[in-house]
This record gives C-alpha cells, structure tokens and sequence, in this order.
C-alpha cells in the first residue's frame, strides 16, 4: 500500500506577500512530518495527529498558538479526530489553556466511551489525563489582537464576512496497512461569540474517515459547512463512484450555491489517490507520497520537491 497524507491550512481570501513564505514552510513541515511518521510504520492516526500537531504549534495557522480571539479577547479552540479502521471518533470544543487541542481530542477517542467533551468537561478530562495547561497569553499573538480589533471596528458579530473567518488547520491519511484517518483543529472565527462552536469537532462537517471510502478534512465558513455536513456529503459522492475531485467540485458547488459559503477540502481514497479542492481565494496545502512533497497555496500553483 502506498501510504500518503495530505494537510491544509485553511482557507483564507489572501495571505500577505510577508507570510506566504513562512505559511509555505509550515504546510510542508507537516506534510513533512506526517509522512515521516508513516515511513516508520506509523498509523494514520499517528500521522494526522503528528502533522495537525506541527500546525498547531506554528504561530501563522488559526490553531492552537495561533487561534484567532473570540469577542473577549480569549483563545478557545476545536479540534476532532477519526480513525477509518472502526470509525472511533474524538473531538474537544471550546477549549482553552492547551497546547494542543488534537492531542486531547485523541484521548477523548482512545480513552472514554464518548465521542464529544466540551469546556470545563474537557478540561477536567485534560488534567486527568495530565496534559499540562499553559499560560493564556501563551497561546494569543499581536496579529491576532491586531486582527480582533479590526474586526471589532469594522462590524458587530451579527454579519461576519466569510471570507475572511476560514482558517482551520487538518490533515487526511491513509498508511501501509490500508488504514485511513483524519484530524481538524482551529481556534474558529475571530469576533466569535463566547461558547461559539464551528463545523471543525463535528463528526461528518468538519472531517470523516472511513476505510471503506476514504479519508477528508474540510476547512470554511463553519456555519455553512455544519448546514451541509460538507464531510460526509463529499465522501457520499466518492461512494457513488464520482472521482475525488468530482465529489469534491459536487459538495463545494452545492454549499456555495445554496448558502453562498465558501470553502475547502483534502482528500484520501482508500486506493491512496488524493486530491485538493477550495473555493475561498486560497487555501495552503501539501500533499506527501513516493518521496515526494506537492504544495500550493493559490490556484493553478503547485511546487513539487523530493523529501529527504
């Protein structure tokens, strides 16, 4: 089985000449490291939950120490995780004080019978399992103040452009023994209410995987996505034997025409094809396999080099 894994970095509707690089060198660094987690035999779960990880601690992507604020300046974050193998499922929300929000969404898999914690029930579980907290401002940088401040100037909460809150970070894998995975993590939209959760720990929105189908992250407007369970739809149409990027282009399609929202998605066939798609501007993504990292961030862009 040829084993690939496939990350994104949200969609965006432009990212400033002065970040396109350091967004570049983040994609593929988790690409990177997923790929490498897949080489030594590691699981897909393993390889997601690795290159999600990478994002999360990378200060330029909507996750973890990059997480846009909410409506009172805090950080509270998502993330979910399946496996494809027995369709095990965990996800976190609203999350606040932890580095990494995929890495307690996989606890929440492995180790409860549950599916879904949420704020202080997460965070009880957390400390439980003795994941360290870390300090609030640890996690909040100046461009996303900066970046909360604009939005508080421009708008109330009450119509927020969907353009401009997209970002979520996710990874799609599928590895030597023919299992697939996925993982999702963001801090959501900036502005957002308190208690505000999106499309990314949703179960069948914000990912789905599956050994029979295949494996998908999706990134966008979260409310939109939620409407149409843009996960579950997409891989509904591989199921009806539509190619990768025809399901992708079909539920994509669907969520823009019917709500006007705007979107991306990764994918993994259980065959180990792989595809990219988005309609928000653009979308950062990277895609390992053979040897080989493919990376784009705008359409019609691609870069290809060999991995060490």
């Amino acid at each position: 089985m040829n084993f690939v894994v496939v990350v994104h970095g949200g969609g965006a509707s432009s990212i400033s000449k002065d970040r396109k690089e350091r967004v570049r060198q983040g994609i593929i660094r988790a690409a990177t490291a997923g790929y490498n987690i897949l080489r030594e035999g590691g699981s897909a779960v393993d390889a997601v939950e690795g290159a999600v990880t990478v994002l999360e601690d990378d200060p330029e992507f909507n996750a973890g120490c990059g997480s846009v604020l909410n409506t009172n300046g805090e950080v509270e974050m998502d993330a979910s995780i399946m496996n494809g193998k027995d369709l095990s499922s965990g996800a976190v929300s609203a999350v606040q004080c932890i580095a990494n929000p995929i890495k307690l969404a996989r606890l929440v898999m492995e180790k409860t019978p549950h599916c879904f914690l949420t704020d202080q029930g997460a965070a009880q579980f957390a400390a439980a399992m003795g994941i360290p907290t870390v300090p609030r401002e640890q996690l909040i940088t100046e461009r996303n103040v900066k970046h909360l401040q604009k939005e508080k100037h421009e708008k109330c909460a009450q119509k927020p452009d969907q353009q401009k809150n997209l970002g979520t970070v996710g990874a799609v894998a599928l590895d030597c023994k023919g299992n697939v995975a996925y993982a999702t993590s963001t801090g959501g939209i900036v502005n957002k209410m308190v208690g505000r959760v999106g499309d990314t720990p949703c179960i069948g929105s914000g990912g789905y995987a599956d050994n029979e189908i295949g494996a998908i992250s999706t990134t966008g407007h979260g409310e939109s996505i939620l409407k149409v369970n843009l996960a579950r739809l997409t891989l509904f149409h591989v199921e009806q034997g539509k190619t990768l990027e025809e399901a992708a282009d079909l539920s994509l399609g669907y969520m823009k025409s019917k709500l006007k929202g705007l979107g991306g998605v990764i994918l993994v066939s259980k065959a180990g094809d792989w595809a990219v798609k988005w309609t928000s501007a653009s979308m950062p993504w990277a895609a390992a396999k053979d040897g080989k990292v493919h990376s784009g961030i705008d359409l019609c862009e691609t870069c290809t080099t060999h991995l060490p």
